[in-house]
């Protein structure tokens, strides 16, 4: 027994929530490593939303050209992940914290 696709508005929900979850962690995190998580989450939706929208307008034909972006997507943000783990571990040696709003007083 098959199973039925699911509709685009499952997707598009589902983007949401990956969306407000990301955001939110952009506005109430101040850790850097939350927001680095944050910032992967946001991606994930956009990812999501790219390859619903695909599958839909070609009635339900998947297309490879959308998924080598995506995957190429992914890899290019693994790898600014963790340029941006590096950072923050060379910052937590310097300055022996992760949070925003300290390093902010410390330029002044």
């Amino acid at each position: 027994m098959a199973i039925p696709p699911l509709s685009i508005e499952f997707y598009l929900g589902t983007a949401i929530v990956l969306y407000v979850i990301g955001f939110y962690c952009f506005v109430s995190k101040r850790n850097m490593i939350k927001l680095i998580i944050g910032l992967e989450i946001l991606i994930d939706g956009a990812h999501l939303n790219f390859i619903a929208f695909s599958a839909y307008a070609n009635g339900g034909l998947i297309d490879p050209l959308v998924h080598a972006i995506v995957i190429t997507s992914i890899v290019i943000g693994g790898c600014i992940a963790a340029v941006a783990m590096a950072l923050i571990l060379s910052a937590y040696r310097q300055y022996k914290t992760i949070n925003i709003r300290e390093l902010r007083r410390l330029k002044e």
